[in-house]
């Protein structure tokens, strides 16, 4: 006998789906991620740093930190957590007077090597780079400062800045060398903070609304990046509220995590020890805001998993689902969703339960599992519901959790309409703080896996071009490469497309995908990276640096080796290029040196050449292929005669 709450809607399921299938799934997910970029933006790229430099309020200690890193190329930057250390580490590297390489942050994961210390092939003339370490643990602590000296050098030598962000907590294992080269930074003002953003999206707090609604006290509680989720959840309410609200009603309505609710639930499940209303309570916090039906199948879904006995009461003997959300001090509101009577009750019996039951936690997410996988479930119940759950798996330090669903969510088996579900787990666990190198280093392993499925392939590409692009494009970028090679039909199509668009985004990053396809084409493992050059490589870009012409030899010469039908139309575009007399000379010598002397790939260019001279000629196409023809001679030794076209 199945126990139940209330009323029992029978197959009561609501639209799930619309437009073409997959790809609107497809669409949905991306939907769902550029929505969550919004509401927390990265500062790796130029626009979000630009962003936060109007907006940044300098801490105490910030002098002696530019100072340090303007005298030695390097500062350790050390803080409490929540005091804004890796904000300000960006911003002394935004900063820098006349930069002119990029700014990007060192790898954190092992990305085909078994390295995990510092790497001086990722710096680059004029670089400002960061590495943040700060949840690093002992291990990768150490390593990282046993290597630092010889790579400070290379950072000399390249004219480039390091900005790296310590573990707090592992204080007692900085080396003493390295002691000078650390600035402790303390935190800023939180008022100002709240005020700056606040201004900067035309909002000017009067000062006695500030003073007088608690803030005072509850700002310097906060994280930094509270106080800016604060100023930005002030900003949505003004846009949405009607023209007779003001500044404090937008407070007041932005404060709803303020109400700390965590004694009176603890109170409350101390005094009501009945597990179905339990059931109900949590259902309740996790599904807040949604229907009633939902919250019943909740409710009913959780004590199915822990196998909670019936009830043997007849079903008109008990109460109703009414009195039921009324007993623990819930309501249907006349939107038709349930809520809690008090602010910030839902959020406390979350922390209660994931705290407080911590031998329940698995099969927390099981039912969490199962009550995602009913299609009934409508969109935006889903995502608030996987917010929350993320939250809680995040917060009580089980990253896995949100591992195993994605990966559930993503398999051959699995209804569709959880991907966007499994999108947004993802995403949330590469934003967080704590635990974003966990899912970029489970990632990697999914990228590279043979087992993976199409299907979480699918939701990899999404999550690494839209997410951690934004965050670590050189790792995205490394994982997009790996799926790339591995996936085929409409999964590999987008995977490359969404590589290629990255690769072409940055010039470092250019060069960085360029190396790694000349690799793979030397190594002849892989088809898609000869695919992948012939349609990066561009005739032009960066030619003037040595390192990047010896990539595309490389790459040239390993392609030249394969079909002619499968180059020719990316040849044309080089020659054309090479009509150009102020590139020919590169885009020739690249090209013939690339033959290596070979006989044979000598002529294969030379004929699809010709080819392309014939097919519409012309006095600069002639002149091109016949410079071809002499750099081919001499390569091989030959001595070229004026009449040899």
């Amino acid at each position: 006998m199945t126990e139940t709450f209330g009323s029992y809607v029978h197959e009561a399921h609501g639209p799930v789906n619309s437009g073409d299938g997959p790809q609107y799934i497809y669409y949905a997910a991306q939907a769902r991620l550029e929505e969550q970029a919004s509401r927390r933006p990265q500062t790796i790229g130029e626009e979000d740093r630009d962003h936060l430099a109007a907006r940044f309020v300098p801490p105490r200690g910030m002098q002696h930190a530019r100072n340090r890193l303007d005298e030695t190329n390097t500062v350790l930057i050390d803080g409490v957590p929540g005091s804004g250390r890796r904000t300000a580490a960006l911003m002394l590297l935004h900063d820098l007077p006349d930069a002119t390489g990029s700014l990007h942050e060192l790898p954190d994961t092992s990305d085909d090597t078994a390295a995990l210390a510092l790497d001086a092939g990722d710096i680059g003339d004029g670089d400002r780079l960061l590495l943040d370490l700060s949840e690093a643990d002992e291990s990768r602590y150490i390593a990282v400062q046993s290597a630092l000296s010889d790579f400070r050098d290379s950072l000399v030598r390249h004219g480039a800045h390091l900005v790296v962000v310590l573990p707090h907590r592992l204080g007692y294992l900085l080396q003493g060398e390295l002691k000078r080269l650390t600035a402790e930074i303390g935190r800023p003002s939180a008022q100002r903070v709240l005020i700056t953003h606040l201004r900067h999206e035309g909002i000017e707090p009067p000062r006695s609304e500030l003073d007088g609604s608690g803030l005072t006290s509850y700002l310097p509680q906060l994280p930094m990046q509270d106080i800016v989720g604060l100023a930005h959840r002030i900003r949505r309410r003004r846009d949405t509220s009607s023209a007779d609200r003001g500044f404090s009603d937008w407070l007041a309505e932005s404060l709803v995590d303020q109400h700390d609710q965590t004694a009176r639930v603890a109170a409350d499940l101390a005094s009501q020890r009945d597990g179905r209303r339990r059931a109900l309570l949590l259902s309740v916090a996790l599904f807040h805001g949604a229907t009633p039906e939902t919250v019943l199948r909740g409710a009913n879904t959780l004590l199915g998993v822990l196998s909670h006995p019936p009830d043997p009461t007849p079903r008109l003997d008990r109460a109703d689902l009414h009195s039921e959300l009324s007993d623990i001090g819930a309501e249907a509101r006349p939107d038709g969703r349930v809520r809690f009577r008090i602010v910030g009750y839902d959020r406390a019996v979350r922390d209660h339960f994931w705290t407080f039951l911590p031998d329940i936690r698995r099969q927390l997410r099981d039912w969490f599992d199962a009550c995602l996988v009913d299609p009934s479930l409508a969109q935006s119940d889903r995502k608030e519901a996987v917010a929350r759950f993320a939250a809680q798996s995040l917060r009580t330090a089980r990253p896995e959790d949100l591992s195993w669903l994605a990966h559930r969510w993503t398999s051959d088996r699995a209804p569709a309409h959880l991907v966007p579900d499994a999108a947004q787990l993802l995403a949330l666990g590469l934003d967080d703080e704590q635990h974003g190198r966990h899912f970029r280093q489970q990632i990697y392993d999914w990228s590279t896996s043979t087992e993976t499925g199409a299907g979480l392939r699918g939701v990899l590409v999404l999550v690494c071009s839209r997410t951690m692009a934004r965050s670590h494009p050189d790792q995205a970028l490394v994982r997009l490469h790996h799926l790339a090679r591995r996936s085929n039909g409409v999964v590999g199509a987008r995977a490359r497309q969404a590589l290629l668009d990255l690769a072409q985004s940055e010039h470092r990053l250019y060069r960085r995908l360029l190396d790694r396809l000349a690799a793979g084409i030397n190594q002849g493992q892989w088809a898609e990276d000869s695919a992948l050059f012939l349609e990066l490589a561009d005739p032009v870009r960066l030619m003037g640096y040595r390192s990047v012409r010896e990539s595309l030899i490389s790459c040239w010469n390993g392609v030249l080796r394969r079909p002619v039908e499968s180059w020719a139309e990316p040849l044309a575009r080089w020659l054309t290029a090479g009509e150009d007399l102020r590139h020919r000379d590169l885009v020739l010598r690249v090209l013939t040196a690339a033959c290596d002397a070979d006989v044979r790939a000598s002529g294969c260019l030379y004929s699809a050449a010709l080819r392309w001279q014939y097919a519409d000629p012309s006095a600069s196409r002639a002149e091109t292929v016949s410079v071809l023809l002499r750099k081919i001679n001499t390569a091989q030794g030959i001595e070229s005669y004026p009449l040899a076209v």
